[in-house]
């Protein structure tokens, strides 16, 4: 982790505060480190744990650390950034962190890190972890971020295979009381999308060296409905036919270069992806996990299930979508999360609590010490969980769960705007309706090998812009399981080589 750039007072405690400490020290012994520096320095309680927390890691923390910038668009005047310029994690990069506020209620964290090769012509990507409820700093730490939290959850360790070797990244905290975001409101995939465009738009504007880049939007499991929703919000505005874009008529726009998608085990249209969970449990390349007895009555439920999101497709209202995800959650899956199996990869056993990963624990541990808080811009009042299963709730609540998202797919092929989908299963790829669906099912599967080690290591199937991939020996997070091989797709893809 990189140390940050020590403040004046910090370079007069390393000049003489020993000194003045012992001084104190030999003149009393009622006085501990902790009085001297409250009652000599005039430090706050929260700035000296802060500081002891830091003395612990490499961060040496400025107890006056303020915004670096604050950054507003006359076209978008209910929302700002609050930028800061942090020091952790990756000391080889610029970075930016801090929040998107929203009006006075919504307030979204969001945390940047250059291209470690050539960050004036490399692509952007924003990432987007799923659940819906979990952060993207799961993604950062645990899968693809330029660091990884260590085991005891009080330092990082540099990720070689970090997805911003080629591309600056994005890991944004979305929706609302995800990570370190905070407030009121979104309780569905399509509202978070505008606030997404709106960070965008003032980003580009403050920062016009990347507002000409490819764009690209990554992400993984309930991400599946948060990335069609954001590309479709970006595809409309950028060619003007958005009902934002007609009714607000905004003057300074920036034309944001969307070039891709990427969708990493994607729940993206659960009408024909819940058909396969039976399958999935006991007809798997590995082993069955459960009874056929009960992957049959898994199967049984299936029609009825397939009922009730079809009425959820053909209204889109609560009334009907929640009682579909009700349903089918109980049927299709809870059978196997009642097995004690890692519910993000079926070869392994669930440990340390209901995410699966004790390394999970560590980076909540991590993310709440107070050091890191303050360098990120996060008040200590915030309190980081992996996932937040209220924000779960609420968006089953509002029916979004089982919602068509697929349906905003075939327009963004249709605008060339490319779609890589790597999963375990092309169900639902096979299905999408689309002009190309042809020539997309009748493609030849070929063998994808990785560039350096020359591996085997998945298969792929591409037409016209639409590809997916298999890839082997992975488990949900596939950054995670396969650090290298993913860094090789991701980076053939944003370059438009062939995988």
């Amino acid at each position: 982790m990189a140390s940050s750039t020590r403040s004046k007072l910090g370079a007069i405690f390393l000049a003489t505060g020993v000194f003045v400490l012992l001084c104190h020290l030999a003149s009393s012994q009622l006085l501990n480190q902790r009085e001297i520096f409250i009652n000599r320095w005039r430090w706050s309680s929260d700035d000296l744990d802060d500081m002891f927390e830091a003395n612990q890691l490499t961060i040496n923390i400025n107890p006056n650390n303020k915004w670096a910038n604050i950054l507003t668009h006359q076209d978008f005047p209910d929302y700002k950034i609050k930028l800061k310029e942090p020091h952790m994690c990756d000391e080889t990069v610029k970075q930016y962190s801090g929040y998107l506020d929203a009006g006075t209620k919504k307030h979204f964290f969001f945390w940047f890190f250059e291209s470690r090769s050539n960050p004036t012509k490399d692509p952007i990507v924003l990432w987007l972890n799923g659940g819906p409820g979990c952060s993207s700093l799961t993604g950062l730490y645990f899968e693809l971020g330029p660091c990884a939290v260590n085991e005891e959850g009080t330092d990082t360790i540099f990720n070689d295979y970090s997805w911003n070797s080629n591309a600056s990244v994005i890991f944004l905290d979305q929706p609302i009381n995800v990570g370190y975001s905070y407030g009121d409101g979104v309780s569905n995939s399509l509202a978070a999308a505008t606030d997404v465009y709106a960070f965008l738009q003032i980003f580009f504007k403050e920062f016009p060296q990347y507002a000409n880049l490819d764009f690209h939007i990554a992400g993984e499991s309930y991400a599946g409905h948060y990335i069609p929703a954001i590309a479709a919000e970006i595809n409309n505005n950028n060619k003007g036919t958005s009902s934002w874009i007609l009714a607000n008529q905004p003057k300074d726009l920036k034309h944001v270069n969307l070039e891709s998608i990427l969708i990493g085990n994607g729940l993206v249209d659960p009408l024909v992806q819940y058909k396969y969970y039976a399958d999935m449990a006991c007809n798997s390349s590995y082993k069955p996990v459960l009874e056929e007895s009960t992957c049959d009555r898994m199967r049984n439920a299936y029609p009825q299930c397939a009922s009730m999101i079809q009425r959820c497709y053909d209204s889109s209202n609560s009334f009907s979508c929640l009682p579909a995800s009700m349903y089918c959650n109980r049927e299709m899956i809870q059978p196997y999360q009642q097995t004690g199996k890692n519910v993000y990869d079926v070869r392994k056993d669930c440990e340390g609590g209901g995410l699966c990963y004790p390394i999970l624990k560590a980076i909540e541990k991590f993310s709440n010490l107070g050091v890191v808080k303050a360098e990120l811009g996060v008040d200590r009042s915030v309190e980081y969980k992996s996932c937040n299963m209220e924000i779960n709730f609420k968006f089953q609540l509002a029916g979004d769960w089982m919602r068509p998202y697929h349906l905003l797919i075939p327009p963004l092929l249709e605008n060339n705007i490319r779609v890589l989908v790597y999963a375990g299963n092309e169900a639902w790829v096979k299905e999408l309706q689309w002009t190309g669906a042809e020539g997309f099912n009748n493609a030849k599967v070929t063998r994808w090998v990785t560039s350096d080690t020359g591996e085997h290591a998945g298969d792929v199937r591409t037409y016209k812009g639409f590809t997916f991939l298999r890839i082997f020996e992975a488990g949900h997070m596939v950054p995670y399981d396969q650090p290298r091989p993913s860094l090789d797709f991701f980076n053939r893809w944003l370059f438009g080589q062939n995988l």
